[in-house]
């Protein structure tokens, strides 16, 4: 059997990996177009490196530009420069050596000395070089509205009058059609044709250059026509259905010029070389107009049929490694998996590697800068980060849903059995309301359970009218009641719970722990201590629950929200016996609790001692069934209050126990625990660093919004990993508690709304949590009175703020740019869609100020 089932895991590993690696080639498939043209017209000419840039004066050695020329013979005998300045000034006499032509660019701008000095320059090298063999006096200088076309015919009139080759300048095609009195002065007609601008798809671009190239000349009838740029990128952003790749490059450039030449048309292909520094005014794209690249080699094949990704067979099998190993991690011990959970997981490490590979990939791509290089590696460590968490949550789904068998099943043991040591309960209390105390205190009363002692500690309560009724009714319920008032007292809850240990009866065994809001079953201690007659359990855990959901609609949503944990990951975490101990529902076995003791260095001092415990080698056991059910926050500040705690904590934990977390150092934890342990809180790591991606996104698209020429939206490798992370998020968070908690889609639904609306909170805990080494303890106020809006509004206000701030980019990003293509709807979805859990914040909080249902009130204890 065992042979069998490897054999068939084995078989469906390859099928995915077939289907992914056929995903890759059919992405890729080959795709004819007419090989390129032995010779071609001419080429747009910029013979800057790396590093180079006019607007810096670095400009290339002659050496640099006589072997760039060099190369261009081998397909044309025609350049077109743009500007005389610089080294830019030899092109000519250099071209001369390689029997080139050279169109001669003169750059007009709005600094009119440089104007003189580039048209002084060229009228000079025009009358001596016999390479020159037309002038070109500014490139869309009007379309830019640098000068008026009075200023620019000036200055193609003096140019004429000095020099005896045809002179024009060079414009978009339709400014030539909106300024007709330019022929005038003019002795040809020079017209950029680019259809990437024109948001046209690339399928349709070479009819679209003839159709203008006709209306050209129907409307000038008199003057030759050069088609002075004709050109695609293969990089940048998207324009409409304008897509700037490699393979649309030279798809578009090899039928286009097959067809120009078959015309008889003359044109300058945009351009000879990618040239960076011309992102700066042309935004991302502008960089990667140039047939080689900047290393000189060519970015398409000249021949045969055209693939996206030449390197693609590379690029599967490295995404096929990368899932492969995140398989064998994530399976290691997978054996109580079904099949289909298998498969799951398969389908996950296959999709996320290829997702990663690709985006290496395409980032590898683009050209970079200090800036550009810091990005990319923080986009590199974030993407794996984002693939690291996908795994994990990934992981939890398939051992919730599709486990054959828990591995340690822990089943209430029956009432009758024989072993009955004494317990201690210990409930700690801080400026809590008496009443809900007294509730509590009655169920303890009603306990089925021969042998046990409650004592209460009250830690720094100030009003001595809050803990004196306690006091005072504890002596009513008898000896087994003890009561503690304490203050000042340090270390918060855990400082008042080490305060009672020596208070606590000699032959107690074991020491239980309940919040001062629990209503306990009678037969909580019947059912659950006995298991500590096996000496290797040293906790046990029954989950939280509330008695309160039914009291608003903030509580219901509170409520859905609070089972995934108890009844999901609880529930995996206990397999391989690392639970979260939590500090209420808990017991310890007395030996155990006198040797560690709880920390008074954190906030969450259940969890740790919790960790310690699996540290010293013991075990833990839990209960699926609840034994108790206490009180949920009343306001929206509260439920954030308890999760920045929470959430705070854990990487207080994290960081107090690094050692031992990821060396394995120092400690019994075996890989299964200390995986729990770091998986379980990476998603709130996750939500941590989403704050700097929040941030960035937000600095960009006011780029985007002020600057819109010159910003464009960011690549969608920039937005795919926290996008995929939080769809993955939700639909997790939705198909699991249907499955796994057992309730209906809109509470479900519920439970992600209420969820998503932490995520801010815990985000900022998190960073809290890494920056600093500790802050206040705060309890979790119970029964709080109810609160207006505008509270509501102010309790939320920096979610709020966030929100606003996301749809006002949004917004602006549309009014600005339009949308014209679609990473700019990608973007302004991607703005949206981050804005969602700041809404879920406002709605939580509006929903916790709605008035409470009246509800009829009873002095008798609430039953559970």
């Amino acid at each position: 059997m065992p042979s069998r089932k490897f054999g068939f895991n084995l078989v469906m590993v390859l099928a995915v990996a077939a289907l992914f690696t056929g995903i890759w080639a059919l992405y890729n498939r080959p795709v004819s177009a007419p090989d390129w043209p032995e010779q071609i017209s001419g080429y747009s000419f910029s013979p800057f490196r790396q590093g180079q840039d006019p607007q810096n004066n670095s400009y290339p050695s002659d050496d640099e530009i006589r072997a760039d020329l060099e190369l261009l013979t081998q397909q044309t005998d025609n350049i077109r420069t743009y500007s005389v300045d610089g080294s830019l000034a030899d092109i000519p006499r250099l071209a001369e050596e390689f029997g080139l032509r050279v169109t001669l660019g003169i750059w007009i701008s709005p600094d009119s000395a440089r104007n003189e000095r580039e048209i002084a320059k060229a009228i000079e090298l025009a009358n001596s070089s016999r390479s020159v063999v037309r002038v070109v006096v500014g490139n869309e200088a009007l379309f830019r509205r640098e000068v008026t076309a009075q200023q620019l015919s000036d200055y193609l009139d003096r140019v004429r009058a000095a020099v005896k080759v045809p002179v024009t300048t060079s414009e978009q095609w339709h400014i030539w059609e909106q300024n007709p009195e330019l022929v005038k002065h003019v002795d040809l007609i020079a017209a950029h044709i680019l259809p990437y601008w024109e948001f046209m798809p690339m399928e349709q671009s070479t009819e679209f250059v003839l159709e203008r190239a006709k209306e050209l000349k129907r409307l000038f009838p008199k003057k030759p026509l050069l088609l002075s740029e004709v050109g695609w990128p293969s990089n940048g952003r998207m324009r409409g259905g304008a897509e700037a790749t490699p393979a649309d490059q030279a798809l578009y450039l090899r039928t286009l010029l097959n067809t120009l030449n078959a015309k008889g048309y003359s044109y300058f292909v945009i351009e000879a070389f990618d040239q960076p520094w011309k992102a700066t005014d042309e935004g991302s794209v502008g960089a990667y107009w140039g047939v080689y690249n900047l290393d000189r080699q060519a970015k398409f094949a000249f021949e045969g049929p055209v693939v996206a990704i030449p390197q693609w067979r590379l690029l599967a099998i490295a995404s096929v490694v990368m899932a492969l190993l995140a398989l064998a991690l994530l399976l290691i011990d997978g054996s109580a998996l079904r099949q289909r959970g298998r498969t799951f997981l398969t389908f996950v490490a296959f999709a996320g590697g290829s997702v990663l590979v690709w985006i290496g990939y395409d980032y590898s791509q683009q050209y970079s800068t200090w800036f550009s290089a810091t990005v990319g590696l923080l986009l590199g460590i974030g993407a794996l980060g984002v693939f690291i968490v996908l795994l994990t949550e990934a992981h939890e789904l398939a051992e919730t849903v599709w486990t054959s068998s828990r591995r340690r099943p822990f089943q209430p043991v029956l009432a009758d059995s024989a072993y009955r040591p004494k317990v201690s309960i210990h409930v700690p209390c801080y400026n809590e309301p008496a009443e809900m105390v007294k509730q509590t205190l009655d169920a303890l009363a009603n306990l089925d359970y021969p042998d046990f002692e409650v004592l209460i500690i009250d830690n720094n309560t100030k009003d001595p009218a809050v803990w004196q009724p306690v006091q005072a009714y504890c002596e009513i319920l008898g000896p087994r009641f003890r009561f503690f008032h304490v203050a000042p007292l340090a270390g918060f809850k855990g400082g008042a719970l080490n305060y009672i240990l020596p208070h606590t009866a000699k032959d107690a065994e074991v020491i239980a722990v309940i919040d001062s809001d629990y209503c306990v079953d009678r037969n909580w201690l019947k059912h659950m201590v006995p298991h500590f007659a096996d000496p290797k359990i040293a906790v046990v855990q029954s989950p939280q629950d509330y008695r309160d959901d039914q009291e608003s609609t903030f509580k219901k949503l509170c409520y859905a929200e609070y089972k995934g944990f108890f009844h999901i990951g609880m529930v995996t975490r206990n397999d391989r016996n690392a639970i979260i101990q939590h500090g209420t529902m808990t017991m310890i076995r007395r030996s155990v609790m006198d040797e560690l003791q709880w920390a008074d260095w954190t906030i969450c001092e259940d969890a740790e001692l919790g960790l310690r415990v699996f540290k010293k080698g013991y075990a833990a056991a839990y209960a699926h069934d609840s034994f108790g059910k206490g009180l949920m926050p009343d306001t929206f500040i509260d439920f954030k209050k308890q999760r920045f705690r929470w959430a705070y904590g854990a990487i207080q934990i994290m960081k107090g126990h690094a050692r031992s977390l990821f060396l394995g150092q120092g400690s019994e934890l075996n890989r299964g625990q200390r995986y729990h342990f770091i998986a379980g809180w990476l998603p709130w790591v996750a939500d941590g660093l989403n704050i700097f991606f929040t941030v960035g996104a937000l600095l960009w698209s006011a780029a985007m919004i002020i600057v819109p020429q010159r910003v464009d939206p960011p690549l969608l490798i920039f937005a795919i990993p926290p996008l995929a992370l939080f769809v993955f998020k939700v639909a997790k968070i939705v198909f699991l508690y249907q499955r796994a908690v057992g309730v209906n889609l809109k509470k479900a639904f519920c439970a992600a709304l209420a969820g998503l609306s932490l995520s801010h909170t815990i985000a900022k805990a998190v960073l809290y949590g890494f920056f600093t080494t500790s802050i206040p303890f705060f309890r979790t106020p119970k029964m709080a009175s109810n609160h207006g809006i505008r509270v509501a509004l102010m309790e939320a206000r920096e979610e709020v703020f966030i929100m606003l701030l996301l749809w006002g980019a949004a917004a602006g990003i549309t009014v600005v740019q339009g949308m014209p293509s679609t990473d700019v709807m990608f973007w302004v979805a991607m703005l949206l869609v981050q804005s969602l859990p700041y809404l879920a914040a406002l709605i939580m909080a509006l929903l916790s100020s709605l008035p409470k249902p009246q509800v009829k009130t009873t002095d008798e204890p609430i039953a559970v």
